[in-house]
């Protein structure tokens, strides 16, 4: 099989030839900086030009070539690009604003959160609210510049599976402008406020997505979007709230892909097999990260209810053998998820987040290499 067989062979759970591996295509795929520049070292590759920037929020990066050919990577990820209406503004070395006019902040070496919205401290927020904010032009010639051509020499000169990385979901964007609390109140005690920001978001985001498919639909594989709809022991929301609320909107994003015949990879966080019915539902084919730490994702469990219907992406436990448990250990880690979620198609193999820098490189290159020798 090609690279780009195996990946759509998993998505469509049929039996690949080994287990597909993503590293870097995706935006919890990745890694950040000082984890690509300790893993480009132990692997004793020659120095380079710095990688481009995957998401500077994130500080992570779009991993060297030389990094996804040792490890006999599947999977290669396109951007799109940045506004030229209104491009990130930097307010410091440690702030900036970005194209929604949310500030995003960092502390000393650390990773930028949003730390102020245009909806901010609102007590009583209401639909009129919404035309005080500039709201990105979705036609912006930044975002789509460039795009058609990257996705199309990846797609012709070599076959990787090409991922488009649309922008994150409703929930993570509202919350983005509203407030994390905030938002999530603002479903219950102002849900004719909160259903207003949901299709003034999801509006913008289809007719992104629209045009970036129709300009390179052609040379993508499948598409990736994500909110976080999970906590470490439960939903972050009530699965009936999300049925009334949020459903909808995923449900036409979903299908604004579809019509474009793209399968749908979608990233959620958390403790989210209360929901995973519903995500079905919409039409995601795949799911990601499968944080299998947080309550109620036993990987056994997961494929034997929702394998027939769903492939699983990552699943590699980042919050405690990765970071913290020895080179075996992780091999341990990677046959076991092979057994649980491999069987018949359907598993993508990935860390379950990015890689960040507390993970020892030994880990990163075990997983890798207990991948490609247990998921044969």
């Amino acid at each position: 099989m090609t690279h780009r067989e195996r990946i759509l062979a998993a998505l469509h759970r049929r039996t690949p030839d080994r287990v597909p591996v993503d590293l870097g295509a995706t935006i919890a795929s990745t890694m950040t900086i000082k984890a690509h520049q300790r893993l480009r070292a132990y692997l004793g590759l020659p120095s380079g030009p710095p990688p481009a920037t995957f998401a500077k929020r994130s500080s992570t990066v779009l991993p060297d070539e030389a990094i996804l050919r040792r490890f006999d990577i599947d999977t290669r990820g396109v951007l799109l690009g940045s506004s030229d209406v209104r491009p990130e503004r930097e307010l410091s070395e440690n702030a900036l604003v970005d194209d929604w006019g949310v500030t995003w902040t960092r502390p000393e070496g650390g990773h930028y959160i949003h730390t102020a919205g245009p909806l901010d401290g609102l007590d009583e927020p209401g639909v009129q609210d919404l035309d005080k904010c500039a709201w990105p032009d979705p036609a912006d010639p930044g975002r789509f510049r460039g795009l058609r051509e990257r996705a199309r020499a990846i797609h012709e000169n070599t076959d990787y599976a090409v991922i488009l990385n649309l922008g994150v979901g409703p929930i993570h964007q509202c919350q983005f402008l509203r407030g994390w609390a905030e938002f999530l109140g603002d479903l219950l005690a102002c849900p004719a406020f909160a259903e207003a920001l949901l299709e003034r978001v999801v509006e913008i985001w289809v007719e992104i997505t629209r045009r970036a498919l129709e300009d390179a639909g052609e040379y993508l594989d499948l598409v990736i979007f994500g909110d976080d709809l999970g906590a470490q022991k439960t939903t972050l929301i009530r699965p009936e709230l999300y049925r009334r609320m949020v459903k909808p909107h995923h449900q036409r994003m979903v299908e604004t892909a579809k019509r474009y015949g793209k399968p749908v990879l979608y990233h959620t966080c958390g403790s989210v097999y209360a929901l995973i019915p519903d995500l079905i539902e919409v039409g995601i084919d795949a799911l990601n990260p499968i944080q299998v730490a947080a309550a109620e994702m036993d990987t056994r469990r997961l494929k034997r209810e929702f394998g027939r219907d769903l492939a699983f992406w990552g699943a590699i436990d980042n919050q405690q053998v990765l970071p913290r448990g020895t080179p075996e250990e992780v091999r341990q880690e990677v046959k076991r998820r092979i057994e649980d979620l491999a069987g018949g198609g359907g598993y993508v193999l990935c860390a379950a987040h990015f890689l960040n820098q507390d993970v020892p490189t030994e880990n990163i290159v075990a997983m890798y290499e207990a991948a490609l020798e247990y998921g044969r």
